[in-house]
């Protein structure tokens, strides 16, 4: 058990100071290879998981003003995903602590003309440089265990939302298949830290992300937390053998 001054880093326990410069050097070195690593990873599944992220989110289709926060979205991803689903009012933020995450976003969002609908901000989720109560909803997908102090992002996504406003977070979890979990932590341990090696040139970075999984709360335990930043009506949906998760608060 980590003391109250340091934290977790995937297996390690850091100075909690550290964790952010940590995670930093992590997403600095994978970060052009990123999206790339998530399809060979996932077989292609986080598409579906990010599919029913943006459904969740439900864009309106027509013309009404629609505000959504992207927390750890640097590469745009979901972004471009619920702007494509969205109608002409849709607008996102998206919010990333590590620059050349950024970087690449903006130079797709420029690619793909959605200079207009989306903004690239450099920002810490634990203190978001946006206004209070001034978004439908805020996401984040697969970023939330690698913030240091999860329940600050969550405070901090709590009151960027206009009362009605919905917080939906996409993470891995623990799969809860008999013999799906031996499978799943044989391919987590071994395949993924040498896809990181060849594809990414970083085993290291992906060994760090694989067991981060592994110290992120079990969804009822987030769930509670989230329950603790204010967040009401909270549920969440295992998905793929429980391996992932899409949690869902509101602001009331």
């Amino acid at each position: 058990m980590p003391r109250p001054d340091t934290t977790d880093f995937g297996f390690d326990h850091v100075p909690l100071a550290d964790k952010q410069t940590r995670v930093n050097d992590v997403f600095r070195s994978v970060a052009r290879r990123y999206d790339l690593m998530n399809d060979l990873m996932s077989g292609g599944l986080h598409r579906a998981w990010k599919d029913a992220l943006v459904t969740a989110a439900n864009p309106p289709r027509n013309e009404r003003p629609f505000a959504l926060i992207d927390l750890a979205g640097g590469t745009g991803d979901v972004a471009f995903r619920v702007l494509a689903a969205g109608g002409p009012g849709t607008r996102v933020t998206v919010v990333d602590i590590n620059a050349e995450m950024l970087e690449i976003g903006r130079a797709r969002a420029a690619e793909q003309g959605l200079d207009d609908a989306v903004t690239f901000v450099e920002g810490n989720a634990e203190a978001l440089p946006l206004a209070e109560r001034g978004y439908d909803v805020v996401t984040i997908a697969f970023g939330i265990r690698n913030v240091p102090r999860i329940d600050a992002a969550l405070t901090e996504a709590y009151r960027a939302l206009r009362p009605g406003g919905r917080f939906l977070c996409l993470e891995f979890s623990a799969a809860d298949v008999p013999g799906f979990d031996t499978l799943y932590d044989f391919y987590s341990f071994n395949v993924i830290p040498a896809l990181g090696r060849v594809v990414a040139g970083d085993a290291d970075a992906y060994r760090y992300l694989v067991e981060s999984i592994r110290h992120f709360p079990r969804p009822q335990i987030f769930a509670d937390m989230m329950r603790s930043a204010g967040f009401a009506r909270v549920s969440f949906q295992r998905m793929t053998g429980g391996i992932v998760a899409l949690h869902s608060g509101w602001r009331l």
